[in-house]
């Protein structure tokens, strides 16, 4: 089993290196990290550096190290690219740059020396020039060195990381998906006040679809399960999503807020002495690090280490999702890795994610008021028709809290994780607070819209024989509580509720299982299929366009699960495997995530500049437009029955 696995993982791996360019006379492996894996060495190394030019077959190494060993020693170096494994050997005492370490003595040893490795630019992957976040490290044993010339003891062991130079985790992709998925919710409240209703429905079904995809994403990445550097890389992508936007002079104020609210701020970033921090990747055997000191100012987001302090190490140490290397290093993974890669403070993060919802939910409501304004003073004005943006101008606030509800419904994963992880975290007694505050506050408002939505529904269906009735013929039920059931066919009203059931589930077991990998995984597996089968049998949503758009995401969310599975080593597979599905589940979400921005785009275009952009959505089964009354068309038929009973005498 083990045998064909490795022969399919091979295959495919193959079929992606066309994907990659082929060797140049630029390309390069390079690294300036460092970690030990050998706890009491004698052999300390406090500078690593290697370059591996495939062009010319050679390996260069820069490195000082200081040791109290001394005798002959030998250098076993292990290459690992994709599961890929070269094997070398380096004696100093035929190597002319390491004279000086045959034999090794007691002191301060400065090596720079240059390694033939024939043949190894066939043995290497193309992909590992290509394909960017090379999932890759180097371990660097130093053995004793027999009188026999083989290898004795350990005395050193050396890990650290490569990289080719390329990386998906890029800002522009963050702006670009980010400004995409606002101005399609945007459009879908434009459209609805320019009176095409079922437009409107369409682009914020899909735009909630869409945004819950990429939060989907963003929540792979915060699972406590080593990621390949490229899988990690792509899911940093969509963090925006979950509110971890990491704005400096923010970060001040939070860091001085969590310290005046009696809590403990960590200092990764805020250092100039040493004490290694590794981004966790499967087990401890090979882990992702760098030493270096970070200073203010620096853009060390895609960076995989930093140093902090030792007066921090006590306040950090003591969090539940802090750990240890055994080695006087510190590991950051699941949540505190997503914050450690976007250059945030894991004791900030809460806050952060909180600010940003607050922000988005005043803009909105201020855009709302201040678009009302301009409406009224520009109709007084005879700019604009006293009936244009009419039923916006005397519903406003009703719009406000259907708005509300939509941002609630948007922001519900991010500030469910973040506030339920905020209870493993403690950071200060008032975030505590905030947290327990904001979840009840979700939990009430979209328990009481659910309900709210049910009791409509049910009444309808008593008096009319039909749920669409109620929920689509009263304007301000549709206005306030519309966002959480037009996306749904009428009778499937109810499925709301189990919707947001799911995602408070996966929250949990996002932010109380950061130390199981495994429990996470088998979870999520567990929940996406739940999700895939309801979706695919059920079919909720409100025509076929629509339910095949969010099967579609429902199977690639599964099968992101069934990869966060394999990521957590439970197999036993070989590395080869892992790094191939790495590759893998990032070319298909990176597919899928273009397809999906371009339908959103397309259709929204679409939608403003076609006259007739309703005529190209088929009436719905549920037959609500039939049902669906502006408010100013009630009011006009509440005057004309008013006039028609005072002809009648019927008024008193």
């Amino acid at each position: 089993m083990r045998f064909s696995l490795l022969k399919a993982a091979s295959l495919v791996l193959a079929g992606l290196t066309p994907l990659a360019s082929a060797v140049t006379a630029n390309d390069v492996l390079t690294s300036n990290s460092l970690g030990s894996c050998l706890d009491n060495s004698p052999v300390r190394a406090t500078y690593f550096k290697v370059a591996f030019t495939p062009i010319n077959e050679t390996a260069t190494f820069e490195m000082a190290m200081t040791t109290a060993y001394e005798g002959k020693v030998l250098f076993d170096i292990h290459i690992l690219v994709y599961g890929y494994l070269i094997k070398l050997q380096a004696d100093p005492c035929t190597i002319t740059e390491l004279k000086g370490m045959c034999p090794m003595r007691a002191g301060r040893l400065p090596g720079n020396w240059t390694l033939e490795v024939p043949g190894s630019k066939n043995k290497l992957p193309g992909i590992a020039y290509g394909i960017p976040d090379l999932d890759a490290s180097v371990r660097i044993i130093v053995n004793e060195r027999k009188d026999d010339g083989t290898a004795g003891g350990s005395i050193a062991c050396i890990d650290t990381s490569i990289t080719n130079g390329k990386t998906v985790d890029l800002i522009g992709v963050k702006w670009a998906t980010a400004v995409v998925a606002l101005l399609a919710l945007a459009s879908s409240a434009v459209i609805s006040a320019l009176g095409r209703p079922n437009t409107a429905a369409h682009i914020a079904a899909n735009s909630l679809s869409l945004v819950g995809y990429f939060q989907a994403q963003a929540i792979m990445g915060q699972t406590g399960i080593h990621l390949p550097p490229l899988v990690a890389s792509w899911t940093q992508d969509f963090q925006w999503s979950m509110g971890i936007i990491n704005v400096g002079f923010m970060q001040t104020i939070f860091t001085w807020y969590q310290r005046a609210t009696g809590g403990s701020p960590s200092t990764l970033f805020q250092t100039g002495d040493t004490l290694s921090v590794h981004v966790q990747k499967r087990g401890l055997d090979y882990m992702e690090t760098a030493r270096h000191v970070v200073k203010r100012g620096v853009n060390i987001a895609s960076r995989a280490i930093s140093e902090v302090t030792p007066r921090a190490v006590k306040h950090i140490l003591k969090r539940s999702g802090n750990q240890t290397d055994g080695l006087g290093g510190y590991v950051v993974s699941g949540i505190q890795r997503v914050a450690y890669r976007a250059g945030i403070e894991s004791t900030n993060l809460f806050v952060t994610g909180l600010v940003f919802f607050c922000i988005f939910a005043i803009i909105s409501a201020i855009l709302i008021v201040i678009f009302k304004a301009i409406t009224n003073q520009l109709a007084k004005r005879g700019v604009l028709s006293q009936d244009r943006f009419l039923e916006f101008r005397s519903t406003w606030r009703t719009v406000l809290k259907g708005v509300l509800y939509r941002i609630a419904i948007i922001t519900f994963p991010q500030m469910a994780v973040l506030c339920l992880w905020e209870f493993t975290q403690g950071d200060s007694p008032a975030e505590i607070v905030l947290a327990v505050f904001f979840l009840l506050g979700f939990l009430l408002i979209l328990g009481h819209g659910v309900a709210k939505v049910y009791a409509i529904a049910r009444a309808s269906a008593a008096a009319h024989r039909n749920h669409a009735y109620a929920l689509y013929s009263d304007p301000h039920n549709l206005t306030k509580y519309g966002a959480l059931y037009v996306q749904f066919r009428a009778s499937g009203y109810y499925f709301i509720a189990p919707l947001l059931a799911y995602i408070l589930v996966k929250a949990m077991f996002v932010a109380f299982a950061q130390n199981s990998g495994i429990t996470q995984a088998i979870a999520f597996i567990i929940l996406e299929a739940g999700a895939l089968i309801t979706s695919s049998v059920m079919h909720p949503y409100m025509d076929k366009p629509t339910n095949s758009f969010n099967i579609a995401i429902c199977i690639v969310n599964f099968l992101n699960a069934i990869a966060l599975l394999i990521f957590t080593d439970v197999f036993d597979a070989p590395g080869l495997i892992a790094g191939v599905v790495g590759v893998v589940v990032f070319i298909m979400n990176a597919a899928f995530s273009l397809v999906l921005l371009l339908m959103i785009i397309i259709s929204t275009t679409w939608s403003f500049f076609r006259k007739n952009s309703e005529g190209q959505y088929k009436n719905m089964a549920d037959d609500r437009a039939s049902f669906i009354r502006s408010q100013t068309d009630l009011n006009t038929k509440k005057e004309l029955d008013a006039l028609a009973a005072t002809a009648r005498g019927d008024e008193k």
